[in-house]
């Protein structure tokens, strides 16, 4: 969320890739809000087998989904459970693990040299108090151990950011969410939702809130946020007495694991600044008509943003930053085997 333009920033940042198992697309557009607060990721091979895809959503600035669209796929792959086959329990480990990463002075001066600049009248970036860096702010090593600095008791970030990623693996989709972002899958046709929208008086949602000493007013979590799921968000995960999973806002995500057939087409990850405007099913209809005149994946893309994009901002719907990652999967029956686990129920819209 932020402050509108004048007139919107149409621009677009656009992409496309392919191996052989899967081609993608995606495109990204700021839109009529003040500032670009959404990033993504889009790795083709992360190793022989596997692609993953990711939409972050910001909240409060654009330095925490910046964080997991460089770090939370990197995150997955050196996981223990990764390497020992358990791809589910490594992206619940990844998300948990941002929280973890962004705190203490090195999350303080990755935070800030992902941020927006600073606020010269108040000394303030995106949720972080002004404090001189340790040195460039350059940091490449993912060992991330801890550091001595002026903010090395540093809680982590006030701002935020949904996080909605897919990994392709062989003929298996694994889906993590946490937030409103979605995943749809394009099964013959039909819309099928591989996520839902953390919002905070979804039932689950609202009791986790409570037990935890928060309350829901206006639809937002005491009043402020939005989403009951989130990456960051500090000042919401504060109870020492609690777990991660069971704070006001927690970024434990929901996992989805889907074994791909012949009649899976595509899947769209996208954030809400798209779903405020298409519902599931709408979406996939006017992605599988683009797709009869249109080979290119991020022009597919660049169509849905700008059919999503409002005239005017008394409009409401339409005015948000929007990111989109369409892929596309060849037949499943030429992904090398693999042997089946057990698959979740798909929710369809």
């Amino acid at each position: 969320m932020g402050t509108n333009l004048s007139f919107p920033k149409t621009e677009k940042f656009s992409e496309d890739g392919e191996n052989d198992c899967l081609r993608y697309g995606l495109s990204s557009m700021q839109g009529w809000r003040a500032t670009m607060e959404d990033a993504h990721a889009a790795h083709l091979d992360v190793d022989a087998s596997t692609s993953f895809f990711g939409v972050y959503d910001g909240h409060g600035g654009k330095a925490v989904a910046k964080f997991c669209a460089k770090y939370l796929h990197l995150q997955v792959l050196k996981s223990k459970a990764y390497l020992d086959g358990d791809v589910a329990v490594s992206l619940q480990k990844a998300f948990f693990r941002m929280d973890e990463m962004m705190q203490g002075q090195r999350g303080w001066r990755e935070l800030a040299a992902l941020g927006d600049k600073m606020n010269k009248f108040n000394g303030m970036m995106e949720g972080l108090i002004r404090s001189p860096r340790g040195n460039n702010g350059n940091c490449q090593s993912d060992d991330w151990t801890f550091e001595e600095g002026p903010h090395s008791n540093f809680a982590g970030p006030t701002s935020g950011s949904t996080a909605c990623v897919a990994i392709v693996k062989n003929n298996q989709l694994f889906i993590a969410n946490a937030g409103d972002s979605r995943c749809v899958l394009s099964r013959k046709g039909q819309a099928y939702n591989l996520t839902r929208d953390h919002k905070p008086d979804l039932a689950i949602e609202k009791e986790r809130i409570l037990k935890a000493g928060g309350f829901i007013h206006a639809g937002r979590v005491n009043g402020s946020l939005n989403l009951a799921r989130a990456i960051g968000d500090v000042e919401f995960k504060q109870n020492k007495f609690l777990s991660v999973e069971t704070q006001i806002v927690t970024a434990n995500p929901d996992i989805n694991i889907v074994d791909l057939c012949d009649e899976d087409e595509f899947m769209v990850l996208a954030c809400d600044g798209i779903w405020d405007c298409m519902s599931s099913q709408q979406l996939v209809d006017f992605v599988r008509q683009e797709l009869l005149l249109e080979t290119k994946l991020s022009a597919v893309c660049e169509r849905v943003l700008d059919r999503c994009l409002a005239p005017s901002i008394t409009i409401g719907e339409g005015c948000d930053n929007m990111t989109m990652i369409l892929v596309q999967f060849r037949k499943p029956s030429q992904f090398m085997p693999q042997q089946k686990s057990n698959t979740l129920q798909m929710k369809q819209n």
